[in-house]
C-alpha cells in the first residue's frame, strides 16, 4: 500500500473515531474546509454546505441514542488530489444492520479531509474475507 493510501485511510479512520467518541471538534477537523461538502446520511435529504453538514453531525454525535458504528474492510482509490474510500459500516454487534458507505477526500492543506460521506443499506452481508487491498491511482 503507498504512502498516500495509508494517509487517506488514516483520514477516514479519524472520521469514524471521530463518531465513536462523540468528539464535534474531531468531526469538524475530518472534514474540508475551503472545497465544497455534502453528505447523504441514510434515509435523510442530502445535505450541501459545510455549516450545514456539521450541524447535522453535531446532532447526530449529540444524542444520547448515538449508534456505535465500526468501519470495516475499508479501501482506498486513489485520484491525484483526490480520493475515496469504499466501506461498509456495520452498526452495534456482529448481528447488527451494515451499511455500504462511500467517503470522498481531498487534499487540503497536505492533509486529506472529508468532502462527501454517503452511506445506505446493503442487501448482503460484507464479505468475511477483506477483498485484495486497494489503494491504487486511477488515472
Amino acid at each position: 500500500m503507498s504512502m498516500e493510501a495509508a494517509a487517506v485511510l488514516a483520514a477516514n479512520q479519524a472520521f469514524y473515531d471521530a463518531f465513536k467518541a462523540g468528539d464535534m471538534a474531531a468531526m469538524a477537523a475530518a472534514w474540508a474546509e475551503a472545497a465544497p461538502v455534502a453528505c447523504a446520511h441514510p434515509g435523510a435529504p442530502l445535505l450541501v454546505g459545510r455549516a450545514t453538514v456539521l450541524e447535522s453531525w453535531a446532532s447526530i454525535l449529540g444524542s444520547p441514542d448515538r449508534p456505535e458504528i465500526t468501519c470495516q474492510q475499508p479501501q482506498a482509490h486513489l485520484l491525484g488530489e483526490s480520493a475515496f474510500v469504499t466501506c461498509y459500516e456495520r452498526f452495534g454487534s456482529e448481528r447488527g444492520a451494515t451499511l455500504l458507505a462511500t467517503n470522498i477526500l481531498v487534499k487540503e492543506g497536505g492533509q486529506w479531509r472529508l468532502v462527501h460521506h454517503h452511506a445506505g443499506p446493503t442487501p448482503v452481508a460484507p464479505p468475511r474475507t477483506a477483498p485484495a487491498p486497494s489503494g491504487h491511482s486511477v488515472h
